[in-house]
């Protein structure tokens, strides 16, 4: 099956160098230099996934992430000429898969590119004995009923639902939610594991199961294995 990459990049020098890796990955992109031209590119092709500079002529590439989270889930690899750390959090808040920063290697892109399909398609709906995972939708169920879960959160309970009883590291998890590149130091999978086991807690106060092995990071109780 083919995978098309919509590139939006206003440099085309750029553009020709992104167009000609993935062609070489068996990939098939398709480019745009304006944010107005992403949406009609997404109407006319079903794309499965977006690589979009932040610095777009017509628009900034946050407000057109942030336009197209209202109502699209497809994964999101930023690109930006600028390093600031503020930038790259901003960029994975509101919803990009991960963040690559100019100038860049084309082959890390891909390579980044390929890790992202990769786990976006571990797709296909699957269940546990008490969470139900709809990975197109990226909605999850606990005892029946929905989570309202930030995407983070999301990422993070996606991860240890994969692999039950597997002691994830907090650095682990960090690559498994945002990348390896995230700024954040590894405190924050606290935060997020804690936000999490107060939500499943207002389902079943009595039940806990996201397991904290001290020294070592977090799994999901094996009993709540995959179906």
């Amino acid at each position: 099956m083919t995978t098309h990459i919509l590139i939006v990049e206003d440099e085309s020098e750029i553009a020709d160098t992104l167009r000609y890796v993935l062609e070489s990955e068996g990939m098939t992109p398709h480019w745009v230099s304006r944010g107005s031209a992403a949406t009609d590119a997404l109407n006319a092709q079903k794309m499965d996934m977006i690589i979009l500079d932040v610095g777009l002529p017509d628009c900034s590439g946050f407000e057109l992430l942030k336009t197209l989270r209202q109502s699209n889930d497809i994964p999101v690899l930023m690109l930006t000429a600028r390093s600031d750390e503020v930038d790259r959090i901003v960029g994975l808040e509101i919803g990009a898969d991960d963040y690559v920063t100019k100038p860049f290697s084309p082959r890390e892109v891909v390579a980044r590119v390929k890790a992202i399909l990769k786990r976006s398609a571990n797709g296909r709906e699957h269940s546990t004995s008490r969470f139900v995972h709809s990975v197109a939708a990226m909605r999850i169920q606990f005892d029946g009923h929905p989570l309202e879960l930030t995407r983070s959160e999301y990422r993070l309970l996606e991860a240890l639902m994969q692999r039950p009883g597997q002691i994830f590291s907090r650095r682990q998890l960090i690559e498994a939610v945002w990348s390896s590149q995230h700024p954040s130091d590894d405190r924050v999978i606290d935060t997020h594991v804690k936000s999490l086991r107060a939500k499943l807690k207002k389902i079943d106060p009595d039940s806990s199961p996201l397991v904290t092995h001290r020294g070592f990071g977090y799994s999901l109780e094996r009993d709540q294995g995959v179906v």
